[in-house]
This record gives structure tokens, sequence and C-alpha cells, in this order.
């Protein structure tokens, strides 16, 4: 009796896997979230920009940037002993954005970085999960000498719904990068739990 106890004791748990995008424009901080978070070293698919480039990367706000992702960034986190999460970021340049149909195939949600200073960066991003109807969770990365804004402010500059949640976030930060996650994924499952609305005509 006691060795069926011990037995039971042992056996480990199978933990459920989630996909989660980490999305947003050029430069708003997607392989550094990644990076900061993912508890095995990151993939990531990074080259440097070079003068070709130029007339296509937009660098206003970002000049000091030196190499963009032109596939995706990929890292997982363990939330819990039965919840692991997979993040795949996605390219912010237009010319690579044919690749999110491909990375959002069976995306429990996503997480759309938003910087202040170039808000217009993540527009793009809101307007590809909202009409996939992907839950996402905006996160405003605090980059230094950025604007500080209501998350009220936030919501109606991207004329967001109501249910979106939008909170602030240090990209470098471990722990603020987790909490982001954990209300990507709390958020998608409040969405799953609720009866879905017609999609309007």
């Amino acid at each position: 009796m006691a060795f069926g106890r011990s037995s039971r004791r042992r056996r480990t748990v199978e933990p459920v896997t989630l996909k989660i995008l980490v999305a947003g424009g050029f430069g708003v901080g997607k392989t550094t979230a990644v990076g900061a978070v993912s508890e095995i070293r990151p993939l990531r698919t990074e080259e440097r920009l070079t003068e070709a480039g130029r007339p296509v990367d937009d660098l206003a706000g970002v000049e000091g940037k030196t190499t963009t992702t032109v596939a995706m960034d990929f890292g997982r986190i363990t939330l819990r002993e039965d919840l692991v999460l997979y993040l795949f970021g996605t390219p912010g340049q237009d010319r690579f954005w044919f690749l999110w149909d491909e990375l959002a195939q069976g995306a429990l949600g996503a997480v759309v970085l938003a910087d202040t200073r170039r808000l217009e960066e993540c527009f793009a991003a809101v307007d590809y999960f909202e009409r996939r109807r992907i839950p996402f969770t905006v996160a405003v990365n605090c980059f230094e000498g950025a604007g500080r804004f209501p998350a009220g402010t936030v919501r109606a500059a991207l004329d967001l719904d109501p249910e979106v949640p939008v909170l602030a976030c240090d990209a470098r930060d471990r722990s603020s990068v987790r909490d982001v996650l954990v209300q990507v994924v709390e958020h998608a499952l409040d969405r799953a739990a609720r009866p879905r609305r017609p999609v309007a005509t």
C-alpha cells in the first residue's frame, strides 16, 4: 500500500502546452521580451540591417537598431508544473507579414507590444488579431524617455474593444513579461468560455 502511494507521488504531470504570439511593429521589443522570459536559449532569426534596406525599414524612433527579425523568435516558459507556453515572436516589417498566417496557426492568443512614441507601429498587429478573432493583450513597453499614459488613453488611441487588456511592461524584465503572458492566457480562456458573437457583415 505504501508502495502505491509512493508511485502516485512520483508520477509526472503531463503539461498542457499553449502557443502564444508576441507581435507588434518594428523595434518595439519583441525579441527582447522573448529572450527575457524564455527558460531555454531562445531561437532568433536576426539579420543585420543594411544600406539596401533603408528605403523600406523606417528607423524613425529606433535609430540605434542594428538588427531585425526576418522569420521569428522562439522561446519557452513554464508557468506552472502543468502549463507550458511556447512563444513565437513575429517579424515586424511589412515585407515579412506573409509569415504571420503560418505563425498564427494554433495560437491561443497574442501579446501586441506597443511603444507610445510610435503607437501607429502596432495598428497592423491589432487589426490582424481582431480580424482573425485571436484574443490579444496590448503591452506598452516602457522605453526610457517615452511618455507614460493611462491604459484608457492607449485604449482610445488604438480604438480597442473594452474587453482587451492594456498594461504596462518592461520587455527586459522577466517577471514583467511573465505577468503579461499570464494576462494573455487568462484573457484567452475567458474569451473561449463566452458564447461567440456573430460576425458582422
